[in-house]
């Protein structure tokens, strides 16, 4: 079905309290919202419904939220698509996958996957109960394009395969000329969201610098869709591992492939389509060759993944390797007179752990919570800088405290606990009525100074030669550490690696 744009008379300028740019689903989400407050709401993008897409992956968070949204601004779709039983019954033409949790496998170049009974070389860790209530990879050029014919029929007024050329600020408003079809257009409007996800438009015309400094984490991803690839349990259950106690199918999970070099990621969606990227650590590896050559390098070094990609062929939609360059930006500054980036807009870290749908879904909560309190001053600002660079502080420690344990695995397990307590945390937050004011519970001091110093001590770890026994005191004292803020049992060796749930009950 084609997206079906608002009429326009293209003699008239179009005057909006908000122009929204960008309509992936943050942008779509958040101008719906708006206009059930309501604002009148434009939306401008540059490509055109469906288009292809990554940040696929959600989580109990992101489903937490899309709840609230639905009830808090009557729209009913977004809570039918906070799970994958509801999604299923409502949206089934719109594609997605069954997402039961997060799944981690190491391997050594050269070699095949081993284990044991005890999955010393396996993690999974459930975020639901069962199919009926799991999460959800988002197939996203199905999901954003259906948010955008919600958009349109609310009323919202969407413009695609529109560039906009120039933006000034004058007497309280925006004028925004933008060009479609070979014409020029104008909107005026109070106040512009930038949703984005890049640093791009908000350096264009608000100013604001995006920079990498002052990450720990430096990575990359080479990534694309695939039809016809293996299944990660078939290799399993055909090699005669143990998965018998498995708490769900990994195929059914976030797939993590841990390698030398960094990560695979393995989503896959129920047309059985497979989203897979390669993201490289560049704290210890580069990328000199073209993006193919560097594909079939990587894959061909792991037999036991090599063997998934066997009769896989490059989907029509990419049809090729992607390179995102550094993935790691931060902007120097998320709002100014008139003017809001949303928390993707403003900085990302990386896809390890799914972070990126929840937080862009906090993002648009908060700036919603501004719209209605009618905070527009700096003063009262609600998305205050200070909070934006604590979440990212802490997503990168996170993520940071992964990529330095990979050559133990067991160090490395140990080391992604920190996002599932601070998730944890969050999500309890919530049910108990209380909307934390930062991502991941991000403002929590005591929180906070675990990560701080596990990520401080897993990296003297690294740097000091990699001692195995060192490693397994440094599991020790973080297994101490987490107790205050682990309800769940995680780090258990009675589970053998092996959590049948997690996640509070949502």
């Amino acid at each position: 079905m084609q997206l079906q744009e608002m009429n326009r008379s293209d003699s008239n300028i179009t005057e909006v309290d908000v122009t929204v740019v960008g309509s992936g689903f943050a942008g779509t989400i958040a101008a719906m919202c708006l206009k059930q407050m309501g604002y009148s709401v434009a939306v401008i993008e540059r490509g055109k419904h469906p288009r292809f897409s990554i940040g696929e992956s959600s989580t109990p968070i992101a489903d937490m939220i899309l709840r609230t949204l639905s009830e808090s601004y009557n729209l009913p779709f977004l809570k039918t698509m906070s799970r994958y039983g509801t999604w299923q019954k409502h949206h089934p033409d719109v594609v997605c996958g069954l997402k039961r949790g997060f799944s981690y496998y190491p391997h050594k170049k050269g070699e095949w996957f081993e284990s044991n009974a005890g999955h010393e070389n396996e993690l999974l860790v459930a975020a639901s109960f069962d199919d009926e209530n799991s999460d959800t990879n988002w197939l996203r050029s199905d999901t954003d394009h259906f948010l955008a014919k919600k958009v349109v029929e609310l009323g919202v007024e969407l413009w695609e395969e529109s560039e906009v050329t120039s933006a000034e600020r004058e007497n309280g408003n925006w004028n925004l000329h933008y060009q479609k079809g070979g014409k020029t257009f104008s909107i005026q409007s109070k106040w512009i969201i930038d949703a984005t996800g890049s640093s791009h438009f908000s350096n264009t015309f608000f100013g604001a610098n995006s920079s990498p400094d002052g990450f720990e984490t430096n990575s990359s991803a080479v990534f694309t869709h695939f039809e016809n690839a293996g299944h990660w349990l078939d290799y399993l259950t055909q090699n005669e591992f143990n998965t018998n106690d498995y708490p769900y199918n990994p195929d059914h999970s976030a797939l993590h492939q841990l390698i030398e070099e960094g990560w695979i990621w393995m989503l896959r969606f129920n047309n059985d389509r497979l989203s897979v990227g390669i993201v490289t650590d560049h704290n210890s590896h580069v990328i000199n060759e073209e993006l193919a050559q560097y594909w079939n390098e990587i894959i061909s070094q792991y037999p036991s993944v090599e063997k998934i990609f066997d009769n896989a062929q490059l989907t029509p939609v990419p049809g090729r390797f992607i390179h995102s360059g550094r993935l790691q930006r931060k902007l120097n500054k998320s709002y100014g007179d008139g003017w809001f980036a949303l928390s993707h807009t403003y900085g990302f870290v990386d896809p390890l752990h799914s972070t990126g749908i929840a937080y862009s879904l906090c993002g648009v909560e908060r700036i919603l919570s501004q719209f209605k309190q009618r905070k527009f001053s700096n003063s009262e600002n609600i998305i205050s800088q200070d909070k934006l660079d604590k979440e990212l502080r802490l997503i990168d420690k996170i993520v940071s405290s992964s990529y330095l344990s990979r050559p133990h695995f067991k160090l490395f397990g140990a080391s992604v606990m920190l996002y599932f307590i601070t998730s944890i945390r969050y999500e309890q937050s919530r049910l108990r009525g209380e909307i934390p004011d930062t991502f991941l519970c991000a403002g929590d001091s005591d929180l906070i100074a675990i990560v701080e110093e596990t990520h401080s001590d897993i990296k003297k770890w690294n740097r000091s030669g990699r001692d195995p026994q060192a490693a397994e005191s440094l599991i020790s004292v973080i297994r101490k550490r987490i107790a205050p803020y682990n309800p769940v049992g995680l780090m258990d060796p009675a589970k053998k690696n092996m959590y049948s749930h997690t996640a509070i009950e949502l």
